[in-house]
């Protein structure tokens, strides 16, 4: 079943029925993040995939179910409970911090229009990766794994950036858990977000 804003309340909702125990802290997590961040709002970028209200959770809901797809094909011993807390929060880090939102509308028309960019990164939220952002996020308040610490903080990969390479110190050391999300994100952003063939 395609993922839309229709379906998409129904299987956020149903993912966390694949915990286990920790169940009590993620729902306690979800409801701290629902009601406290943007979580529910945020879109997924200010001008690429998902600029959209919800976009966040749309995509991190579809990197989810494609990682719990993969994972069963690949790496069947990997638990539910540690696919779901990495890949649905991998991304965490884009709604900012509480009562501080990441992502503003963009009032500069201009650049609504001329470059898509419905977006703007909020200039009072303090600079961080948001990958590590994420994970500062989430490890407050649910306890991790090591593999789903890695998973979260290095679910980009390895990519060229100004001035170095982004990760390289997981080159070749990456756990199956990261690998997974990484796949998976990569998925879902160019597949099934912008539609790659």
């Amino acid at each position: 079943m395609t993922l839309t804003l229709d379906n998409l309340d129904a299987r956020y909702h149903a993912l966390f029925e694949l915990l286990g125990p920790r169940k009590a802290q993620v729902l306690a997590f979800k409801d701290y993040i629902e009601r406290e961040t943007s979580w529910l709002t945020a879109p997924a970028s200010t001008r690429f995939h998902l600029n959209i209200e919800r976009g966040l959770l749309l995509h991190s809901v579809g990197v989810t179910c494609n990682a719990l797809s993969i994972r069963s094909l690949l790496a069947p011993n990997i638990p539910d409970e540690s696919v779901v807390i990495a890949a649905l929060f991998h991304d965490l880090g884009k709604v900012g911090y509480p009562g501080k939102p990441y992502y503003l509308r963009n009032d500069v028309q201009w650049e609504v229009t001329k470059r898509g960019k419905t977006y703007k990164v909020n200039p009072e939220a303090t600079t961080m990766n948001l990958a590590v952002r994420s994970l500062y996020l989430i490890s407050n308040r649910v306890e991790l794994t090591e593999d789903e610490a890695q998973a979260i903080v290095a679910h980009d990969g390895i990519y060229p950036v100004s001035g170095g390479v982004n990760n390289l110190d997981y080159h070749h050391r990456e756990c199956r858990l990261q690998m997974l999300v990484h796949f998976a994100d990569k998925w879902t952003a160019a597949v099934d977000e912008e539609g790659r063939t």
